[in-house]
Parts: structure tokens; sequence; C-alpha cells
């Protein structure tokens, strides 16, 4: 019951972090892999195995951990079980018997084993040697005669070949152990052995042979009737029969080893040695490998069942189906059983009497066979204690049968999925409904080897047929440095830290927008102190560069919601009372809208691809476009005060664009969806759906689609953009109006276009003339600078009539050259009459931008910003300048946006006549119904003041070389 109960416990933890994150599934009708359901269908499974003559017991070595007290199946160590550790590693001397003076030396990693010794393998086919050192003689392979140097030291004298023979002359040997003076041992004869896995890459190519303690050994002892000493018990403690060894952890032994082989004088070297280990996937104890009796399913011929299986399923990525695949060609039997108290129940009943077993496939099969203690056992679970009261009569001898003790493997409880969950055994016609699964995910590393397998192999035995049919796997989650997660190391991240700290859309918005395949590296949330210090001096905290990156996504969309709501409220919009056909709005509307639709397309076909960057990439671009492009033009449209059809196209078509966003944002950010959706759908119409998960996914509306007006206004923002970029290379800020920006096109149907639209460019960088050019040269001279360092080993003495040619060019000719080079990739040209080719490797090209100019180039388009700034565009610019600054601080002074204020500006003389000159300008921008400006400080305005602030040169904000200062007031 305390198992039942910590399953429970630990269950409602992971439902509650689950719904927490934002997981969409069928709560309060969750499976438990402890439920009865569950545990008959496996027994099915495993009577389904017996049938097929896929069950046995095996006999053999096995990996085990003595923390757990459990075999450890080869699939759980090949998925995550293996660390780097080091080890104490020996070279031990065993005295060859009848060769006084003559030793085999062998290596191991593992002394504890050394005990339990019963043959020494060599390579048949490789050279050994016969080497003297100190009038003593030692074999080993003979590649491996640098290990003597290695180990050497200086106790011990030089060493010289005396014979040179091969492995198979050695096997047969006797040799005397180094332990037989344990009872354990005695009776076992020690003889070197062929085995061509030896090899010549470490140690001494002798390798010392347990067949209690290694699988491989285990094999060969059959092969050759060796003796298979067992020297350690479920705990890993030395039995009985190891004299002083019986009753110690033996993999705390290592140094006692080498102690006691000093003292024997059989010990050649001790040595650390660092390597791959394999542990436990659970506890992470170092496993040790024993002899046990173990229950198998046996793959020699299931394997290639379930490789064709395996071909019927959509792997993503694609690698996975050769990774499965390459999983079951090598594969082991599938080792189901553990010696463990909680878990399945193994249906099988092993007759010591006549040693046939029974797999049981059915409760009521158990009844119908019970012999004895069905009445203790019904009314319970099938598990352990009750259902070992439970004997049955052996079919064959009629003898009474005990279960056997083992529970079984829990990727038995994993894989029975598809089939437990859906009623498999006792509504078949309902499992049929909804098998196979449409789509399986998991974190692939391992997985291949565990549930996956699982899965496959049970469907495969039960039907024959794939359990899903779609795989979607996904790389590792790892620590912010890249390794792996643990709480020993304190890097471990409490999912409910991050939940209240970063937020689930945050995350589950990180975890979208990553490539799959690739580990994701999670980063630092923020700590107790930053949240506390956070909540104290009321600063944002402080995010690492990827959480802010995913913020900047939502923030972005929560901005734009609160720009719409903002100004519908003050123009009581309502937007289910307004109806404006897409084909009456402006073309800015109309290009926003079609914009949506191919968002809508590619969000659509991403996800049903199983995919989620690309429809990330999508969103973020739209919803860039809808922010920093179609929200920046349309202020002006909201801003004013008549609520005309204009602004209901601005205020509809924001509407559709955000109600739209909402819909597609809804399965990658469940939560602030739902709120923007309830505020903005709910709030103005009851009858729309109780969430935005149960409406209807937004479709693709052809008739929306304009290419015409996509390709246009891309072209405007790509000018734009290349606008800005000059702005910037000339430090010039886009509020300082410029008099002309030159601009070429590689179309004629886009000069035609940028003709037409050149307004928009103006007005976005604060230009007052746009002029289309047919050529570069007007905005760059080209220079041409042949590389004498690879043009001389090619060429020679022609290299100075090359460069005397490029020397000659005019700056037409540059200019054509460079457009050949660019375009063509060489330029081909007569020296002396020999035939001249040169690539662009071989040619620098530097394009310098005409004094006065400031250039931006970006596949074949090209802007010239000119630089130039009379005083005319420098009053305007302080203008411009001095009203961003009144909207900050409106924004500090707490004024609501529709808000009309009082302003007060005091500068001297000079600045104040330049204001006065454009006083309508500054009034109409602020929203100053009251604008008073003066040199004078004493001239009182007629309003309340409210906030003050001075602008000076020695500022964050800078107006020119003024001062000046501002005084707002409420109206």
């Amino acid at each position: 019951q305390r198992c039942k109960d910590r399953v429970f416990t630990f269950a409602k933890r992971q439902t509650d972090q689950s719904i927490r994150l934002g997981y969409w599934m069928d709560w309060g009708n969750d499976y438990y892999t402890l439920s009865d359901e569950n545990n008959f269908t496996i027994w099915s499974f495993l009577k389904r195995c017996h049938e097929k003559g896929l069950l046995y017991k095996g006999h053999d070595v096995m990996p085990w951990c003595p923390r757990c007290a459990t075999g450890i199946s080869n699939m759980e160590i090949e998925s995550e079980g293996y660390k780097e550790t080091t080890h104490l590693s020996l070279y031990v001397r065993f005295p060859l018997v009848d060769r006084p003076g003559e030793y085999l030396l062998a290596w191991t990693t593992t002394p504890w084993t050394l005990a339990a010794n019963v043959a020494a393998a060599v390579h048949p086919d490789l050279p050994y040697i016969k080497v003297e050192q100190d009038g003593e003689y030692y074999y080993l392979a003979q590649e491996l005669l640098p290990v003597l140097k290695a180990l050497k030291g200086r106790d011990k004298g030089d060493y010289h070949v005396v014979q040179t023979l091969k492995g198979s002359d050695m096997v047969g040997w006797s040799y005397h152990g180094p332990f037989d003076e344990l009872p354990a041992e005695q009776g076992v004869v020690h003889t070197v052995v062929p085995w061509k896995d030896v090899s010549a890459t470490e140690g001494t190519g002798i390798v010392h042979i347990a067949p209690g303690c290694g699988r491989e050994d285990f094999a060969l002892s059959k092969e050759f009737n060796l003796a298979a000493v067992a020297p350690v018990d479920e705990f890993g403690v030395y039995v009985a029969g190891f004299d002083w060894l019986t009753g110690q952890f033996a993999a705390e032994v290592g140094q006692q080893i080498a102690d006691d082989l000093a003292q024997k004088g059989l010990l050649y070297r001790p040595q650390n040695y660092k390597h791959r280990y394999p542990t436990c996937w659970r506890c992470k104890t170092e496993l040790i490998f024993r002899l046990v009796d173990e229950w198998f399913i046996s793959m020699e011929e299931l394997r290639y069942e379930i490789m064709d299986v395996v071909r019927q399923i959509n792997w993503i990525p694609g690698f996975g189906l050769e990774r499965e695949l390459d999983w079951l060609r090598n594969m082991d039997d599938w080792m189901i059983s553990k010696k463990r108290y909680w878990g399945l129940a193994l249906p099988i009943y092993d007759c010591p009497q006549c040693g046939t077993f029974e797999v049981i496939g059915s409760k009521d099969e158990l009844e119908e066979l019970a012999a004895s203690g069905w009445e203790e056992f019904e009314g319970h679970s099938p598990h352990r204690p009750w259902i070992d009261a439970v004997k049955v009569r052996c079919r064959k001898c009629h003898a009474e049968v005990s279960r056997i003790k083992d529970v079984g493997n829990p990727w038995l409880d994993a894989g029975i999925v598809p089939f437990s969950t859906l009623h498999y055994r006792t509504n078949h016609q309902y499992w049929q409904k909804w098998f196979p699964a449409d789509f399986v995910t998991e974190s692939f590393p391992g997985q291949f080897r565990n549930w996956f397998y699982s899965m496959l192999v049970m469907s495969t035995v039960l039907e024959n047929t794939p359990p899903f049919k779609t795989l979607f796997g996904y790389a590792t989650l790892l620590a912010e440095d890249g390794t792996p997660m643990h709480k020993s190391k304190g890097n471990m991240i409490v999912f409910d830290e991050a939940a209240e700290r970063v937020g689930s859309d945050t995350m589950r918005w990180l975890f979208a927008n990553h490539v799959p395949e690739l580990n994701l590296n999670f980063p630092r949330i923020p700590t107790e102190e930053d949240m506390e210090k956070s909540a104290r001096t009321g600063l944002p905290v402080r995010l690492s560069e990827k959480w802010m990156l995913v913020r900047r996504t939502l923030d972005k969309i929560w901005n734009v919601y609160s720009f719409f709501v903002s100004y519908a409220n003050i123009d009581h919009f309502d937007p289910t009372q307004h109806q404006l056909p897409v084909a009456q709005r402006g073309e800015l509307d109309r290009w926003i809208l079609s914009e949506l639709q191919i968002a809508i397309r590619e969000v659509t076909e991403g996800l049903e691809h199983y995919d989620t960057v690309k429809p990330t990439a999508t969103i973020q671009a739209f919803l860039d476009d809808l922010s920093n492009w179609y929200l920046r033009r349309s202020r002006e449209r909201i801003w004013k005060p008549e609520l005309d059809s204009d602004k209901v196209a601005a205020y509809l078509t924001l509407y559709e664009c955000l109600t739209t966003l909402v819909a597609l944002l809804s399965p990658f950010m469940p939560f602030i969806t739902e709120e923007l959706y309830q505020n903005l759908v709910r709030n103005v119409n009851d009858k729309a759906p109780l969430s935005v998960h149960l409406c209807d996914w937004p479709q693709v509306n052809e008739e929306l689609l304009d290419e015409r007006l996509t390709n246009d206004t891309r072209l405007v923002m790509r000018i734009v953009g290349l606008g800005r970029s000059a702005r910037e290379k000339a430090q010039i800020r886009v509020r300082q109006p410029l008099n002309a920006l030159y601009v070429r096109v590689p179309s004629l149907a886009e000069e035609e276009a940028l003709d037409r639209l050149s307004e928009q460019v103006l007005e976005e960088l604060n230009i007052k003339r746009l002029e289309l050019i047919g050529s570069d040269s007007d905005m760059l001279s080209y220079t041409l600078k042949p590389q004498v360092k690879i043009l001389g080993p090619k060429y020679g003495p022609l290299v100075q009539k090359i460069l005397a040619k490029f020397r000659a060019l005019n700056a037409h000719g540059a200019q054509e050259a460079a457009k050949l080079l660019s375009e063509a990739g060489s330029l081909n040209f007569t020296v002396d009459g020999q035939q001249i080719e040169l690539t662009a490797d071989e040619v620098e090209v530097v394009a310098t931008a005409r004094p006065g100019f400031v250039t931006a180039e970006e596949r074949g388009y090209i802007v010239a910003l000119e630089t130039t700034i009379t005083p005319q565009l420098r009053e305007e610019g302080l203008v411009r300048d001095l009203t961003h600054f009144v909207q900050d601080m409106r924004k500090k002074a707490s004024f609501n946006i529709e808000d009309h204020i009082g302003l007060a500006l005091y500068s001297n003389v000079e600045l104040a006549q330049i204001l006065q000159q454009y006083g309508e300008v500054i009034a109409a921008e602020t929203l100053a119904n009251n604008l008073l400006i003066s040199i004078d400080q004493k001239d009182t305005p007629s309003f309340n003041e409210v906030y003050r602030e001075t602008i000076s040169p020695t500022s964050v904000k800078k107006l020119g070389g003024y001062t000046v200062e501002v005084v707002l007031g409420k109206m």
C-alpha cells in the first residue's frame, strides 16, 4: 500500500505540473501502470510470447545493480547507463604450472573478479612474446611490449625478448590461480583458452576469465566447459567460501586485493585507469556483473518482424528510423525480470517437479488453474504480497506451483500503453477505433532502446502492426553550461520555480523555437534573491539573453494588444457593430491581411508536419510586420479624433489580425492567448466559444491574398531597411530630416513599383526626396585590386602588365568590371596575346561612397543617403526631437493618451525663435491646447503645473547644444 500511495503522490505532482505547463489531456481519466487493466494486459502479452516460443529462463551473467538488488537489461545500460570514472587496474602474474619462474601477465580493471578466476584467454592468431626481466619470464602480446616500458619503474630491471610464439601455442597451458587458497576455488583447474575477441589494443593481450562475473566469460565457459564461480550475492557482497573477502562489498576491495596479491608476489603493478563504466540508470550506482537466473524474450527471429513494422512509421527526425533499426539489428534478448518487490507480478509459474513453466494470461485463467490461495488474493490488485498467495496446478505433473518471485521490467508497463489504455482485452471494438496512435513523442536519447522499442515489441507480438503512425523525437534538456542537470551539482532547475519566475508560456515558446534534434541548454532562471530584490526595488528581474529573446515576443504581442485596447476604449469601438469589406479598405490594411493569410498557411503546414520551428518563425515575422510596420504606419489614422471609415478600417484590420494571431499562437502560448481571447472576443460577444482552445482553427481566405501588394510592401520595407542601415553608418538619427535618398533596384518592375510607393519610403526615413537611378556609379566609385600574391605564381612576369591594365580603368570601366565579376564570377581578357582569367578570389573589389553620401547594399538593391544637413533641416530635426521628448514626459506625468495638455518651453533667444516658427506643429504633435514659448522664466503659464524637466547638452536627452526647460500642465 505504501508503494501505491507513493505512486499517487508523485502522479498528482506530475499532473499539477503538466497542467501548469499547459498540457491539454484527458485529465481525470488518467491511466496508471499499477492498474489491473495494465497488469492483466501485460499478462496477455506474455502469454502470447509463451505461445510463440519466445519466453525462456536464462542462466547467465547480467549487469546488476547492488543498490537496487536487481538485474539491469542491456537496453537500460545502452540508453543512459555509462559514466567516465577512474578505477584501480592491476597487472597480475599468473605462475605457469611446471614452468618455474614463468608467468602469464594478465590485466584487469575489476580486481574483485580475480577471486573467481578460472582461466586466461589469448588470441590464437596473435603473436606473443616471452620476455626476461630480473631473472623471471613473462608472456604477453608482442604489440603490447611497450606496456612493460611504461610499467618498468625503478624497482624493475631491463627486459628483453627471448622467444616469439603464437597464441595458439599457449592454449592448454595450466597456471596457478591468484586465489587458489580460497575454499570456493578448490578443484578449479586454471587453463589457457583461445578467444578471438582478445585484442592487442590495451592491457597485455592475456585476458583474465571469471565466468561468474562477466557475460562473455560465461559464454566462453560453456564453450570450454570451465567452472563458473559466482562470488557475490544480490547486494554485491562476497558470499561464503571466500575467506577474508566474505561479507565485504566487492566494489570496495580493490586495494585489499592488490595488497594481498603483492604479499603473495603475484602483483606486477597497480595502475589507475580512466574509462567509461556502466551504472544503474535509476540510482547511478556502478554496476557489477553477476551470474543469475532471469527471464527473457527471445529476439532471434522477432527482431526481423519488428523491423518490418518500424519501416511503416513516419520518423521525425528522419534519422530515427535508422537508429531504431540499428538497435534492432544488434540488441540482445530482452530481459524482462527484476529482483524487486514492487511492480508487475510476472505471471510465470515454474514447476520445480517436472521443469515446465506456465504463463497465466488473465485473471480468469488464474482462477481456473488456482489450486490454493485464491480466497486470500480475491479483492486485491495483482501485486505482491496478495498475488503470491495463489498457487496453480501444474498441467503436466499436477503439482502445486508457486509464482516466481520476480517482478517485471518497468518497460513492460510503458510498452503496453497503446493496448491497456484503450481496453484491448475487454473492449476490442473501442481499441480498434483509436489504435494506432496518430502521434507519439519523447526525448530520443535512450528511448529508441526503451519506450519506443518496448511499444514496438509488444505491438508486433500482439498485432504485428505499428503502435503509432508518427514518432516525434527530440534531444536532451541540459543545464545552461551544456552539462546534465543534477541536484548534487547544484544546477538542477525545479519546474515549479521556473514556472513561477519565467512563466509557462515563456518556456513553451523557448521549446517550440528550438530545433528538436539538437540539445537545448536551458537558460538560468532568476534566483529567489533576484525575485526578492525585484519586489523590494520595483525594478524588473534581470533575465538571461535567451529568456529576453522570448520575452520580447511576448512583450510585442502584449504591446500591440494594449495599443488596440487603449484606443478602442477611447473611441468606444465595438468590432461587432462595424462592417467594412476588405476591398473597401486601404492598401496598408489589405497588405497586412494578405500577410496574415500567408502566416495562417505556413503555421498550419508546419504543425501538420510536426514542425514547430517554422511556425514560430512565421509568427514572429508576422508580428514584426504587424508591430513595426502596420501599426507604426497606422498610428496617425488611429490618433485622429474622428471615427471615420479610415479609422474603422484600421480598427477592424488590427482586430482581425489580433484575434487570428491569438488563435495561431494558442497551441504555443495557451495562457496569454486565453487571456487575450477573453477580452478581445468573449468580452464583446458572449455567444463566441468559451475558450480560444475551443475555436475552429483559422483557415486561409484565398480572396485576401494579394501577391502584388505583398511584393510592393516588401520592396518598400527592404528599401527602408537599407535606408536605416545607411543612417546608422552615418550616425544620423531618423528624427533628423535629410534632403534626398537615391535608390537603385534590380528590375524595371520594381522601379515602377517604387515610383508609386515613394511617399511611404520618404515618410519612414524622414527624407524630402527620393530619386531612382539606373546606375550605382552616381553613388559609388569602384577600385579593383588584383591579388599579387595569388597571381604571381600563376602568371609570372605578366603580373605587372595585368596590374597596369587595371590601373588604366576609368570609373565606368571599373564599375562594369566589378559588375561582371559579381555576376559571372570571373574576368576574361588578353595580355600580350595570352588569355587571362581572374576569379573573384583573385581580385579584391572595393566600393566607396562618393563624398556627401553614405550607402547600403543588399542583393543588388543599393541606396545612397545624402548626408548634408542644411540649417533648415537641422531646425526641423530639433523640433522633432523636442516633440519626442515631450511625449516621453507625458508618460512620466501619467497623462492618458487622449489627454490635452498645457505646454511651456523656456530657452534662449535663438532656440525660442526656431520653436516659434514650428509652434503649430509642436502643439498638434503633443496635444497642447495651451502653448507658451518664452525666454523668460517669469512668464507664468496659465495652466496648473504637473511636471517639469530640463533638457540640457549634458543630459541623456539632448537638443543639439541647447538647454530648454519643459513644463507640462493640466487643461
